[in-house]
């Protein structure tokens, strides 16, 4: 089969195309197929050699896979070759998703939502998995309740828009001004342009000084230092970025505050949650890039690009789907 084998850690030319071997699956696991993967932030950190201790080289990276199951190890019993899936590989531990097949576990696979092309759906496995653990499992956000999403026109935050709204919620985002109309596509409320006001002041003009209930941070810097300005009382952070910048906790305990800093859990509950939203009609990924598995390594320069003029996600047609559906 075709692999992109990382191997060496640095730029994006740290990749090569080869041929290796088909893995078989063995007790509790399923050989996919895969039709798509995506390219996600922790892809390019994986590369640049951000955890060297958690990936031993060459290695196949990777966090996303939508496909087609045509064979099961023993003892499977949820799934037949030819049942459509789609899930996170298990995160440090084995091969990733940038390969033309992938083995993983029967747990943490699911049955890929009828109303997504795989292209869509490898476009939503992490990054809904992550929103999913930020807002639902970790924030406990509620109806009624208010959130502020930074970044609401990333990978990440896009979703979280939609998730949030579907929970009930009031959602303020940050975005580019170029951004706002897919933003608000997306569901936001109020839309805060971060080029040209501060969101501290944003916010606690919006909310008449009350700030919000959540803050969900994927930016990173001192975006989480300064969430305790924007947050009421009993407010939840949320944050799925490194935490090594000083963090502003005099403040946080006066608002009684409490921080989760998520690393998603691979499972199949959180993707059965996110396909029963998909075909509610209440949540569905926007594919703002297409690349060829062999085209991986622009796709980590672009996605890596302050500006890069993207909405939403980067896929990767794998397999059948070689010859990309497009490129913006």
């Amino acid at each position: 089969m075709k692999a992109l084998i990382l191997k060496s850690f640095g730029g994006p030319e740290s990749f090569e195309l080869c041929d290796v071997p088909k893995p078989a699956p063995q007790a509790g696991q399923v050989l996919v197929q895969a039709q798509a993967t995506s390219i996600n932030p922790l892809d390019y950190q994986v590369r640049r050699g951000d955890y060297p201790d958690l990936v031993p080289l060459p290695a196949i990276t990777g966090h996303d896979v939508s496909g087609i199951v045509e064979a099961i190890g023993p003892g499977v019993t949820a799934f037949s070759p030819g049942d459509e899936v789609w899930y996170t590989p298990q995160i440090f531990d084995g091969p990733g998703s940038y390969a033309e097949y992938h083995v993983a576990a029967e747990s943490i696979v699911a049955r890929k939502p009828a109303g997504l092309s795989h292209l869509e759906a490898a476009s939503l496995t992490l990054v809904g998995g992550t929103a999913w653990e930020a807002l639902v499992v970790r924030a406990g956000l509620r109806v009624g309740e208010s959130i502020l999403i930074h970044g609401g026109a990333g990978g990440v935050g896009h979703v979280a828009i939609q998730l949030a709204k579907a929970i009930g919620a009031k959602v303020y985002t940050t975005a580019r001004e170029a951004n706002f109309e897919f933003v608000r596509r997306m569901g936001a409320d109020e839309v805060i342009d971060y080029e040209k006001e501060d969101y501290v002041d944003a916010i606690t003009r919006l909310t008449d000084g009350q700030g919000v209930d959540v803050v969900f941070d994927t930016i990173g810097g001192s975006t989480l230092a300064r969430s305790p300005d924007v947050l009421a009382q009993l407010g939840r952070v949320v944050s799925i970025v490194d935490i090594a910048q000083p963090q502003n906790l005099i403040q946080a305990w006066g608002k009684n505050a409490s921080y989760h800093f998520v690393f998603t859990r691979q499972n199949r509950g959180k993707l059965d949650e996110l396909r029963a939203l998909v075909e509610r009609g209440q949540l569905r990924p926007h594919v703002g890039a297409v690349y060829s598995l062999a085209d991986i390594p622009q796709a980590h320069a672009r996605l890596e690009s302050p500006n890069n003029g993207l909405q939403g996600k980067i896929a990767i047609a794998v397999g059948s789907l070689a010859a990309p559906a497009f490129t913006a």
